[in-house]
């Protein structure tokens, strides 16, 4: 009974056997396949028995992972190459923004310039404009003096002036004493006198070339033939006139015609000449004596 037991676990065994031989030959031979072809597998198994007490004795060490080594000498390449690739965009651009800066800093350049000249222009438009509303006030001063003074001594003053001062006054003045001032002029200045304000009047830019004709046509006939009145007779007008009323039309008169001015002062008496010069001092004493110097010069 004891044979037969143990005939029959002998079969089992033996059997058991037959089985495990192969299966443990397909294993070792893939182990050794994967070993010879599968590096990391082979690393991997080394590290492995490397760390067995007995086996790290004879088991060589892990070969260093030069694939590894590669892909990140590889990748360390790589992020090299697209940093320095970045960093030439950055500087392009930063080229770009300084061109960019610099064309600003030149416009805003130019904008300085075309605001500091339209300011420029401006004030002179601005100081012509009062210039002009300066002189304007300045003739109605002296029309408003001339209004003053008893018209047959306003009269031959103005008769002594060119036409187109006289015009250019007169027409200044309120008309009740424009026709005052006409009436003690002789006929033939005032009918020029009178045509020429109706000309002011009424002239457009259409008319101004008949105006300037008839202007120059005036000009030669007064030439040959002068209605003025004499030196003696304006030196007589106004050394008879206060010192002071004399004084403020000569010194309005100077902004028109300073010529005639240091005339009418080389003509009076000496007497006169002085009263009228220490009121014209007190009035403006600057242009008073630039006017003394001319006269000195002459």
């Amino acid at each position: 009974m004891a044979e037969v037991e143990a005939e029959k676990t002998y079969s089992g065994l033996e059997r058991f056997m037959f089985f495990l031989t192969p299966i443990l030959f397909t294993l070792v031979l893939v182990g050794v396949l994967l070993t010879l072809f599968n590096p990391d597998l082979r690393n991997r198994m080394l590290e492995t028995a490397n760390r067995v007490p007995v086996l790290e004795r004879i088991v060589p060490d892990a070969p260093a992972g030069k694939e590894t080594l590669n892909e990140n000498a590889i990748r360390e390449r790589n992020q090299g190459a697209k940093i320095a690739e970045l960093e030439s965009q950055l500087a392009e651009k930063e080229a770009e923004l300084a061109e960019l800066a610099g064309i600003r800093a030149e416009l805003e350049q130019t904008v300085v310039q075309l605001e500091a000249r339209i300011e420029e222009l401006t004030q002179a438009s601005a100081e012509r404009q009062l210039s002009d509303e300066e002189y304007q006030a300045r003739i109605g001063e002296l029309a408003a003096m001339f209004g003053q003074i008893s018209p047959s001594k306003a009269a031959p003053i103005l008769e002594s002036m060119t036409m187109e001062e006289m015009v250019l006054i007169m027409d200044a003045m309120r008309p009740e004493i424009r026709v005052t001032v006409m009436e003690k002029m002789t006929p033939k200045v005032a009918a020029e006198a009178t045509v020429r304000l109706k000309d002011t009047v009424t002239a457009k830019d259409r008319q101004i070339a008949a105006l300037q004709a008839r202007l120059e046509e005036y000009e030669t006939v007064r030439a040959e033939s002068s209605t003025s009145l004499d030196e003696s007779q304006i030196s007589a007008t106004f050394s008879s006139m206060s010192p002071d009323s004399a004084a403020e039309i000569l010194l309005q008169m100077a902004d028109l015609n300073p010529g005639k001015v240091l005339d009418l002062l080389g003509s009076l008496p000496a007497a006169s000449r002085a009263d009228i010069l220490e009121a014209m001092q007190k009035k403006n004493a600057k242009y008073t004596a630039q006017l003394v110097n001319k006269l000195v010069d002459r």
